[in-house]
């Protein structure tokens, strides 16, 4: 795609440009921002002078890099791109995590975000065939999400390939490029005002050692950390190289701590090259790390014996009794289950979405919420051809940081094309922010895959972090790997997860609790489950793999997983001041549980896993409950003995008297006459009160070990 860098002259957004040549895109322009008149002088693009003087000044800001904005103008030039230059008008009116509501896609009125909106617009104005836009971002989430908020508003993909990578690995990458950038700016422990000027290669030796030596504060190879700041001199993509014939030191702070000074650039020219040096080598990161590799290979080994199993569909899906669309609330989590509504022939898949969400909403409002308040949302489809008008209608409900979700296709009753469940969380007005935190990647990178819904990757809220189903994607393309591949997409849907996972993990390690296999053909569970077996993680974790019709863009595999941090407020008992007792409430790690068994009563076998947070009563986890037999005449009987026996099982307890929500998943294959007789669920036998249920049509359903049960309870406590 064609595409316009976001210059700020530093090492960063420089080098992402050789990565997006790398990957087939095409630069036409640049675009930075500036501090207003008087902040630093302007320069005449119609006449470009062979010496340019600067006027720099810094400028505090907490979305743009304000030292050596004057250079940017050489650093165009250097390129051969037009430079469209903004002002920087607004503050940092949003400090937080997110930029703009969860309810609307508009952004901050007075933020300087929008200043990089009104630039960017601009930009579009005059390049119309522009589709991207380069962002040097590294670890920055601060940036990342303000820059994609504008990308989105403007239907821009942001071209972001340094994200999450290694520091060490990049800072010796971009010496081998051939990348020449100086230190403009110091403000770290263990960098001086002798360091200015220094180039990479000149304070690699320094760099690297420097969060070894700050270990106490935390430093960052690459200046992630705000410690220095650079400017780039010369790249392979220059058509001229810099060099600067005046600086001189400015010291904006000197103290014990660390000293803050910057280069003022006074004079500067440009020497042309011979021309850009397309062989550079740019190092792409291996696409699977190596336990990734590992279980790749596992499942390439388990597919030279394929599963017998073979998907022979009725002409038309039996009528199974179907569940109303419910709702419960367990302290301050909220379900809504089985959401659908019948529409006549005529109407169109976008009205029926529509009026799914409309459901929802006056659902929640009887508990004081909205759709903003939602954490997760599973979305079953007929038809996987619906994906994109239905996105279109879903993404109408959502602004900053939507719900994590699940997507894919099963084989619902005639006359219904939607079916969601979802769960929300009551957050308080006061610690909003504090409550959730979203992970919503809309750029492309070596990472993981940027959505390609209106989902977030992750929500955390209340010690649970829920993970939007995964797939396969080649995360610098946003495409599957070509030709198909089951071992590479299965590899990559764990990595992905784990990768996502990673990225919010703060200070916790946490387990997954619950890990669902959506697959797109019966015939690769046996290949998949030999991957979960060769996977390091999820030992805790309940696990289910699910052959449904198809899964979106034609994935064969996607993982879904929720996961605890480990975490829980517990009483802890505190002596005040009087030598009296009082308990508090105290943040401390806990242990996870995991626990299974079978079950035989009759012509029944019973299955069941579950995953508690800790050994409490009001732990949070999810249970599993797999069952299959035969439809005997002692069918009715065994059904109660069975609810007799998983009452007596307190591993289960937890989880069986305080059911937030069931997935309830049911072979179409199987016995229908059975499936009736099980509809009411053995559990439901044993609870004071039916829970929210979802139905979900599968062609087949396994556990860790076995293949083929006639229904699966997933209960989320």
């Amino acid at each position: 795609m064609r595409y316009v860098a976001l210059l700020s002259g530093g090492k960063d957004s420089c080098f992402n440009l050789l990565h997006c040549q790398k990957n087939g895109h095409e630069l036409v322009a640049a675009a930075s921002l500036r501090p207003e008149q008087g902040k630093g002088a302007k320069l005449d693009l119609e006449s470009p002078p062979v010496l340019i003087i600067f006027g720099l000044e810094e400028l505090d800001s907490y979305l743009y890099q304000t030292v050596g904005q004057d250079a940017i103008e050489i650093v165009a030039r250097a390129l051969d791109v037009p430079l469209y230059r903004g002002t920087i008008i607004g503050t940092a009116v949003e400090q937080g995590s997110e930029y703009g509501t969860r309810s609307s896609k508009k952004g901050i009125a007075g933020d300087e975000t929008e200043d990089l909106y009104d630039l960017l617009a601009n930009v579009k104005a005059h390049h119309q065939d522009v589709q991207g836009v380069s962002v040097g971002a590294i670890l920055s989430n601060y940036q990342r999400v303000r820059v994609e908020h504008v990308c989105q508003r403007l239907s821009l993909t942001c071209l972001c390939y340094l994200w999450q990578r290694r520091q060490d690995e990049l800072l010796s990458e971009m010496i081998e490029a051939g990348m020449e950038a100086i230190l403009i700016k110091v403000a770290g422990i263990g960098l001086t005002t002798k360091h200015l000027g220094k180039s990479l290669i000149e304070m690699s030796p320094t760099l690297i050692k420097l969060p070894v030596q700050n270990d106490l504060y935390g430093s960052h190879i690459c200046g992630e950390g705000g410690e220095y700041e650079s400017l780039t001199l010369n790249c392979p993509l220059f058509k001229s190289r810099i060099v600067l014939t005046d600086v001189e030191t400015v010291i904006h702070s000197d103290n014990d701590f660390a000293t803050v000074a910057y280069l003022r650039i006074k004079n500067a020219r440009l020497e042309p090259k011979a021309g850009t040096d397309v062989s550079a080598p740019v190092t792409v990161p291996p696409l699977l790390g190596e336990m990734y590799e590992a279980v790749g290979a596992s499942v390439t080994e388990a597919e030279m014996n394929p599963d017998p199993l073979t998907a022979h569909l009725a002409d038309s899906v039996p009528l199974f009794p179907d569940f109303v669309t419910a709702t419960k609330q367990n302290g301050k989590w909220v379900a809504a289950t089985n959401v659908q509504v019948k529409c006549s022939a005529d109407e169109s898949i976008e009205k029926e979405v529509s009026k799914c969400f409309q459901l929802v909403q006056e659902r929640f409002a009887s508990y004081h919420l909205t759709l903003a308040h939602t954490t997760n949302i599973n979305l079953f489809l007929s038809s996987m051809d619906d994906f994109a008008p239905v996105n279109a209608v879903y993404s109408s409900f959502f602004g900053t940081s939507p719900p994590t979700r699940a997507c894919v296709a099963v084989d619902l009753p005639p006359g219904i094309r939607v079916r969601i469940d979802c769960l929300a969380f009551v957050e308080s007005e006061v610690t909003v922010h504090l409550e959730r935190q979203a992970l919503h990647v809309q750029s492309q990178s070596y990472w993981a895959p940027a959505n390609i819904g209106p989902y977030s990757q992750a929500v955390l809220v209340d010690e649970r972090l829920f993970v939007s189903g995964q797939i396969g994607l080649l995360p610098s393309s946003i495409t599957l790997p070509s030709p198909i591949s089951l071992a590479t997409e299965t590899a990559l849907s764990l990595q992905h997860v784990d990768r996502v996972v990673a990225a919010l993990r703060n200070g916790w390690d946490g387990h997954t609790q619950m890990a669902i296999y959506w697959l797109s053909d019966v015939r690769h569970v046996n290949a998949v489950r030999k991957a979960i077996d060769a996977y390091e993680g999820d030992k805790v974790a309940v696990k289910l793999l699910v052959a449904v019709k198809t899964l979106p863009k034609g994935a064969l595999v996607e993982k879904q997983v929720m996961v605890h941090t480990g975490r829980a407020l517990l009483e802890v008992e505190d002596p005040d001041l009087d030598g009296d007792e009082k308990k508090e409430l105290v943040l401390k790690t806990v242990q996870p549980i995991f626990e299974q068994g079978d079950i035989v009563v009759g012509d029944l076998t019973l299955h069941w896993e579950t995953s508690q947070s800790h050994d409490a009563p009001n732990s949070n986890g999810c249970t599993l409950l797999c069952l299959r037999g035969e439809n005997s005449k002692s069918i009715d009987k065994d059904v109660a003995l069975l609810g007799t026996r998983l009452q007596s099982i307190n591993a289960l307890q937890p989880c069986l008297n305080n059911v937030l929500s069931i997935r309830h998943f049911y072979n179409v294959q199987g016995n229908q006459e059975l499936i009736a007789s099980l509809a009411i669920l053995p559990f439901l036998k044993i609870s004071k009160e039916i829970p929210p249920v979802t139905n979900i049509p599968s062609r087949t359903i396994a556990s860790r070990s076995k293949d083929d049960w006639t229904i699966t309870m997933l209960i989320v406590n």
